[in-house]
């Protein structure tokens, strides 16, 4: 019984799979907000590389992976897969366990599938600065270290709630040379009109991507870079479903379920649509997406056009939404606090081939907890709401079962989080639905 499932660097994917190809019905394009028309690749070309818009609009099943990208990839890629063992009798199921293990990478998450590969692009056309926005930190310290790696400067605009609960991974971001600012700030004339209207705004995702997009469109050597939700991105972190699927295999294992924790929805994209074909050709296979209850996306949202960021100065993308405007109490699960979901993600959930379930902080912290006892690893606190699922799908299980869930990072930076739980100072909170009814009253008038 094999607790590690391993590939050699030959095993690492030389291409990225894009579901675009597959899908039974075609991705809602993209709209300009003023014209209500699909937008061209010109539209994006202020804040994006053209290398990564014609792979946004890519139809094609394949996308080779650039060498320079492998190459940095292969410093902690192929992950491992490992069977969760020790958990499995802790809950005395029937069902087998798997993890694939993202927190190998240097800034211990799958965010750095996506961003090497972003960062190769905008090198390549030779842009000297990147803007990013991040939640928890863990998009951040992956575009800082990606950015050190091909020589581009990186500024970092850090929701304000994450920034003064998670200082070790603003710092790890440093360290890697990134310049750092807590967002809402003083640095755009957007966050400088938030500071006005409201002085203790904790801050959200959709704020932070207005400021660090308003950065970018206004400096001639600077692009704009996203961490999750856009169809680029997702397609990047295929190489966690790429990789699963030859292990898997190499044990004569089918997954049953296979699952992750959704935000923007990247790292349960990157394990789930290599999948996506198996089922549409009848294979019995489950994905499920689990959110927090505090930001109920996929949940309780609606699937409508919206705004990417809270100042409206994306183009207008069709997901599952909470209003642009809605900015989520703050949760220690920062990375999942973003009011919309990927396209491609909404998408799957329209069409039904994917499930969302949410859950409140405090028993995922509880699965956390029993995941560190067991398997030893102690998980990021976004982590913890797929082992919460996870824990779920086993207890239930009245056979022989396999479940696979996305260990999407680490807790080790996280510490202040665990700190909280362990003196009674986490609060359940479901965002009561005149707040969301409040939010989605904003949404263009766009169907």
């Amino acid at each position: 019984m094999e607790r590690k499932i391993l590939l050699s660097e030959e095993g690492l994917p030389k291409a990225w799979y894009n579901v675009q190809a597959d899908l039974p019905r075609p991705l809602p394009p993209p709209i300009r907000p003023d014209t209500k028309k699909p937008i061209s690749p010109e539209d994006l070309a202020p804040i994006f590389p053209m290398g990564l818009i014609e792979q946004e609009v890519s139809q094609d099943r394949w996308v080779e992976i650039p060498e320079e990208v492998r190459e940095v990839l292969s410093l902690y890629r192929p992950t491992p897969l490992h069977r969760a063992i020790n958990l499995e009798k802790a809950l005395g199921t029937r069902a087998r366990i798997y993890y694939k293990n993202e927190s190998f990478s240097p800034p211990g998450s799958h965010k750095p599938n996506t961003a090497i590969a972003q960062v190769y692009y905008n090198k390549k056309e030779g842009v000297k600065r990147i803007t990013t926005e991040t939640g928890a930190g863990q998009w951040g310290s992956a575009l800082a270290f990606a950015c050190k790696m091909f020589g581009v400067a990186c500024t970092i605009y850090m929701v304000k709630v994450s920034y003064e609960q998670k200082p070790y991974r603003r710092l790890l971001c440093q360290s890697w040379g990134a310049e750092m600012y807590p967002s809402p700030s003083d640095k755009t004339n957007f966050g400088r009109k938030v500071r006005q209207e409201n002085p203790d705004c904790p801050g959200s995702l959709g704020i932070a991507i207005s400021e660090a997009i308003e950065d970018a469109a206004t400096h001639d050597d600077t692009k704009y870079s996203l961490g999750s939700v856009l169809n680029h991105v997702l397609m990047h972190q295929t190489v966690i479903g790429l990789e699963t699927e030859k292990q898997l295999a190499s044990i004569g294992e089918k997954p049953d379920v296979l699952i992750g924790c959704v935000g923007g929805g990247s790292n349960f994209a990157g394990l789930i649509l290599p999948f996506i074909p198996r089922k549409l050709d009848g294979e019995k296979i489950r994905f499920l997406a689990v959110e927090p209850q505090s930001c109920p996306t996929l949940t309780r949202g609606l699937y409508k056009y919206d705004f990417g960021d809270t100042a409206g100065t994306t183009p207008l993308l069709k997901m599952f939404t909470l209003g642009h405007g809605f900015i989520p109490p703050g949760i220690h699960a920062g990375g999942l606090r973003y009011h919309g979901a990927a396209p491609i993600v909404s998408h799957l959930l329209d069409l039904g081939l994917i499930e969302a379930v949410a859950y409140h902080q405090t028993e995922c912290f509880q699965a956390a907890l029993l995941f560190a006892r067991t398997e030893g690893f102690l998980p990021a606190p976004e982590t913890s709401h797929a082992i919460k699922a996870a824990i779920d799908e086993a207890q239930k299980a009245e056979k022989d079962k396999v479940i696979v869930f996305n260990y999407s990072g680490h807790g080790l930076l996280d510490l202040s989080a665990y700190d909280s739980y362990f003196r009674g100072q986490l609060q359940d909170y479901a965002y009561p639905r005149e707040k969301i009814e409040e939010a989605l009253r904003q949404l263009p008038a766009v169907e």
